[in-house]
């Protein structure tokens, strides 16, 4: 078997434990008759135990039975049926999302457990996690008729979900959907016909009903994304009386992927036969032709997003971990630093120590910087105070873009480098490297590329409140390096790199508002991909020293005889490898955007035919 499950949990509970205000949350009328902080080690405990006996055990099947598609049925690996019905009977699953459900852990604790949970299978996971961003869209925006009717089965996981956005004619560009929906006689229900196309779960075996959150234009409504609407459209109708009856919603097919190969990704065709209904979600299209739908389902999609990069973490964090432990047992070479030695395992040679602290510094700022969202979670659900839940959401809506692209850009490069670390033996299917990268591919592409998620954070985060939010974020960096500047004895670099990637980056944003006042708006697109990943080492630098400041006292306290020490001072060692080594880059970023090189944008398209 290639698949190997080797997470460690440390630096989750360090994150939870010690890092973030988790007593904060627990404190919410929300959580606090039902957990405190000293319930999350048996909690995280418990949650991994789980990940590598249940759900690890499933992955292969992924890979050997993967998913199988048979007279308009998409069947998905027997052994899935049981851990998505066991995760959901034992309260792992989409229960936890509910508003009203008694008991529920934190959305910042939830969503770290399920990082853990997504590396030991990470094709199972879509199952267990796509019906929760259907039952927020109908918590939110759902009637009570909705809820009442689609809830309580969504939440048990007796039903799955989808959210089906794509169409063959409408990739990114949503605004050219061609879906459509048609008035009945019952202004709540539409008939709907279109067809969708990469739809994650669209269709499968294991559960009774699937629910589809359907992007359709409402006859007569207006052109582009402004006139799209939202429906609920079961796979099977639901009856007044609970029955199911057939709702003309056809799988014709599912996608045959380079990765991910036990998760069902199909195409559907709704309304063939005339027959398919759709419940609206809110109201229908007002008297200027414009629908609800997209501001509904970017409710969903922003979840979706930070799912997509925290399962780009899973995998590339789980790849790391294997490469290491592989690193210990393989004797090969001596170091250039000593040769008298001998041979010695390859995690001593100095090139393989690099690979393994990139993997660990990025990984950890990656698993830092969704934390905090996941945080602003709960503060912008649950919090008492308006204007604190405001705050939440405007931090949030800030870091989105950053969450879902700068691990599913940055997970690439980082399983070749673990990849790397094995040798001749990284490039055989019986290690865990070749499948972990076939695997954290498509999460670049998932959920809007990550060049729409650059220009979302250029065109409109900046932007966003007359750019009063971007500039808070920009702040909480400037904030923390003058609290920190004159009294940190021994991380002067740091603080200095900190300070200098905080002045370029204003530089950065400068020279693309010239491009703008000068009709080069061409060139923010050249350069927007860049400058997210300039953004996220930024921010993740920042967030890395923030939790070296802790992990540096904890190491003065607990001396270096302490079964703990090396965990805090590899905490305080992936601050410096990614401030001295990779914050760099949002320097070398800005002088690169100055020179305005426009030869990509003006060499003739012809040129690339040879």
């Amino acid at each position: 078997m290639s698949y190997k499950y080797a997470y460690n949990t440390r630096d989750t509970k360090f994150i939870l434990k010690e890092w973030l205000p988790t007593e904060e949350v627990l404190a919410y009328d929300r959580y606090k008759d039902y957990w405190g902080i000293e319930d999350l080690d048996v909690v995280i405990d418990q949650v991994r135990k789980i990940a590598e006996e249940v759900i690890a055990p499933t992955a292969e099947d992924g890979e050997t039975f993967g998913v199988q598609f048979k007279d308009g049925q998409a069947y998905i690996p027997p052994s899935f049926h049981k851990v998505y019905r066991f995760l959901q009977d034992q309260g792992w699953g989409t229960s936890n999302y509910g508003h009203q459900t008694e008991g529920a852990l934190p959305l910042t604790v939830i969503n770290m457990l399920v990082e853990i949970m997504s590396a030991a299978n990470p094709a199972f996971m879509p199952y267990l996690t796509t019906g929760q961003g259907v039952v927020d869209i109908i918590q939110d925006f759902g009637s009570q008729e909705l809820q009442d009717k689609f809830l309580p089965k969504l939440l048990d996981g007796t039903w799955g979900g989808t959210m089906s956005i794509t169409e063959p004619s409408s990739g990114s560009d949503a605004g050219d959907m061609q879906s459509r929906a048609f008035p009945t006689d019952d202004p709540r229900i539409f008939n709907i016909v279109g067809q969708k196309i990469f739809i994650t779960c669209g269709d499968r075996d294991d559960v009774e009903n699937i629910i589809h959150m359907y992007l359709a234009r409402v006859e007569g409504a207006a052109p582009g994304t402004k006139g799209l609407s939202l429906f609920v459209v079961p796979k099977y109708w639901v009856n007044e009386d609970g029955s199911y009856s057939p709702n003309d919603v056809q799988c014709i097919g599912v996608e045959h992927k380079m990765g991910l190969k036990g998760s069902s990704t199909a195409q559907l065709v709704v309304g063939e036969n005339k027959g398919c209904r759709g419940w609206i979600v809110g109201n229908p299209p007002d008297e200027n032709g414009v629908g609800q739908g997209m501001m509904q389902m970017f409710n969903m999609m922003n979840e979706a997003r930070l799912d997509t990069g925290r399962l780009s973490t899973a995998v590339t964090a789980n790849a790391y971990w294997n490469a290491k432990d592989y690193g210990k047992e393989r004797v090969q070479g001596r170091p250039l630093t000593n040769p008298k030695v001998g041979r010695v395992t390859i995690n001593q040679h100095e090139d393989v120590k690099r690979m393994y602290m990139v993997n660990k510094a990025t990984t950890e700022a990656c698993r830092a910087l969704l934390a905090k969202c996941y945080y602003y979670s709960d503060v912008k659900a649950y919090d008492p105070d308006p204007d604190r839940r405001k705050w939440a959401r405007n931090k949030l809506d800030m870091l989105t873009p950053l969450c879902k692209a700068y691990p599913s850009d940055e997970g690439w490069g980082l399983i070749a480098e673990s990849l790397q670390s094995y040798g001749g033996y990284g490039y055989c299917e019986e290690y865990p490297a070749a499948n972990a990268a076939r695997d954290v591919k498509i999460w670049s592409i998932w959920e809007g590329t990550n060049y729409i998620q650059s220009l979302d954070l250029i065109g409109r985060k900046w932007t966003q409140g007359k750019g009063a939010h971007f500039a808070s974020t920009l702040k909480e960096v400037e904030d923390f390096i003058a609290a920190h500047k004159d009294n940190w004895p021994g991380w002067e670099l740091e603080l200095n790199h900190l300070e200098k990637a905080l002045n370029a980056y204003r530089e950065i944003q400068m020279t693309v508002l010239g491009f703008m006042k000068t009709g080069q708006a061409g060139l923010m697109g050249l350069y927007a991909r860049r400058i997210l990943t300039a953004t996220a080492q930024l921010y993740c630098g920042y967030l890395l020293l923030d939790q070296a400041v802790i992990a540096a006292k904890r190491m003065q306290e607990l001396g270096e005889d302490h079964f703990d020490y090396n965990f805090y001072l590899g905490k305080t060692l992936s601050a410096r490898y990614y401030l001295r080594s990779i914050v760099p880059y949002v320097w070398y970023t800005a002088d690169l955007i100055k020179i305005a090189d426009r030869t990509a944008i003006d060499a003739p398209v012809e040129v690339f035919d040879y």
